[in-house]
């Protein structure tokens, strides 16, 4: 039998680099478990921080060493390796932007090969956090107060700043979080308790991206619901997340031991259900495919349940949650993967 020859296509230009780094190796070794390495042959390409795609040769030393080369400008940008006219299925484990807000599922599209994950419209609308939330807003999902800011009123006259400032305390209040709108694994995000760290966040915040937003802080549980599929999509069990740190940045969610997962969450099964359900309506709404992990808080004092966002490209990492929540409800890693990469082909056909 033929193989199916996946391209696994991994780094990017983003600073989710290493990470990518991370769940390709993951990825990787799932494709090489029986029974899926009678299945698949994998066809490894690596795309440097300056953007030159290298091919599976030394794709496949960054995956053994697990450390990103050193982008020397070495080979030409728009040169794409010879072995890309060979992949059957791409599966692009490209987290933040260049990798998961619709430009690199724009080129695999024009390649005409199927891509697992969403496509560009899903892509692009999750990536961004103030669209996603105005998604959210028109499909009647219950969310956190926010206000969607552009880096030209950030840095725009001395004087509309503090007006903008006055704005944020008024509706929002404290504490409050200050985001980019565009980058993932909670990249320059910044829990801020007062006008000067307030002011300092924002001004952060624009230097990473021209779009900015912010939400009102809750006391809540963060939980997680993964989603699985197409036009049908199943959804797994509830997982919680608890930590030390003052909330879950970068740091405590890549770091071993840093954060604790609880799967299933000790939740009333009323809960569950609520989450479980708001996770398939919110892949609906913004036209995921494929794979979501979708983020949520549950504010145990009244019962609400407020989604936070959902990810269409989520981590694959030794402590990434949603591979663990598909474990917890039957769907071991390797036959993830092998599913991802079937979901990718039926709607490539469809």
């Amino acid at each position: 039998m033929t193989k199916v020859r996946i391209g696994l296509l991994f780094g990017g230009r983003s600073g989710e680099h290493e990470v990518s780094i991370c769940s390709a190796q993951a990825i990787a070794k799932a494709l090489s478990t029986p029974p899926n390495t009678d299945k698949y042959e994998v066809l490894p390409v690596y795309i440097q921080k300056d953007g030159i795609w290298q091919p599976p040769d030394i794709a496949e030393q960054v995956l053994a060493s697990g450390t990103p080369l050193e982008a020397n400008g070495d080979g030409n940008l728009w040169q794409f390796p010879p072995q890309v006219a060979e992949v059957d299925v791409w599966f692009p484990i490209l987290h933040g932007p260049n990798g998961e807000d619709g430009t690199i599922q724009g080129l695999l599209t024009l390649m005409q090969v199927p891509c697992v994950g969403s496509g560009v419209l899903g892509s692009a609308m999750a990536m961004d956090k103030i669209a996603m939330k105005q998604v959210f807003d028109q499909v009647g999902l219950a969310q956190v107060k926010y206000k969607g800011l552009s880096r030209a009123q950030v840095w725009s006259n001395p004087c509309v700043f503090p007006k903008l400032c006055d704005q944020i305390e008024e509706t929002l209040g404290y504490p409050c979080f200050v985001k980019p709108a565009n980058l993932g694994s909670s990249v320059g995000i910044a829990k801020v308790r007062s006008r000067s760290e307030l002011e300092a966040a924002l001004d952060s915040a624009a230097s990473y991206d021209r779009r900015i937003i912010v939400e009102a802080g809750v006391v809540a549980r963060e939980v997680e619901c993964a989603v699985l599929g197409n036009d049908n999509p199943k959804a797994s069990v509830v997982g919680e997340i608890s930590y030390t740190s003052d909330f879950y940045d970068y740091e405590t969610k890549y770091t071993e031991g840093r954060a604790t997962l609880s799967i299933p969450a000790p939740l009333p099964d009323v809960v569950s259900r609520q989450i479980q359900e708001m996770a398939l309506q919110a892949f609906a709404a913004v036209d995921a495919a494929g794979l979501s992990r979708v983020d949520f808080f549950y504010v145990e004092a009244t019962g609400e349940v407020l989604i936070n966002e959902i990810n269409t490209l989520p981590g694959f990492t030794a402590t990434s949650m949603y591979p663990q929540l598909w474990e917890a409800t039957g769907v071991p890693f390797p036959q993830l993967v092998d599913q991802l990469i079937q979901f990718a082909q039926e709607r490539h056909g469809s």
